[in-house]
């Protein structure tokens, strides 16, 4: 069992992941498949810069892994059950509040 601590590392961890509109749909993209960067920089509409720089914070938080694939590099989400994770935050959040927005998503009281 983790220490309270450690809980709260990882909710924090898992709440920057989020925070970021481009990092929640890489994290639902991931969640339909795996995907190579090329592949989720045109899904996504952004540069392959701008997406390495996101991918290395879902790294980093302990999302996604980096497989290599031959010459390329494929991504994952961590664990199979950050993509039930992601479902269960999307559908309770829908069923809680459906027409209620943030005003202001950059702002730090947001939400």
């Amino acid at each position: 069992m983790l220490t309270v601590a450690a809980d709260i590392d990882v909710l924090a961890r898992f709440g920057r992941a989020l925070a970021d509109p481009i990092r929640c749909r890489l994290l639902l993209a991931l969640r339909e498949a795996p995907a190579h960067p090329s592949d989720l920089a045109e899904q996504l509409g952004i540069s392959r810069t701008r997406l390495s720089n996101h991918l290395a914070c879902l790294r980093d938080c302990g999302l996604v892994v980096a497989v290599p694939v031959g010459r390329r590099t494929r991504y994952n989400l961590a664990d199979a059950r950050l993509g039930h994770a992601l479902d269960d935050l999307r559908t309770a959040v829908v069923a809680v509040d459906a027409d209620r927005h943030c005003a202001n998503a950059a702002d730090e009281g947001c939400c």
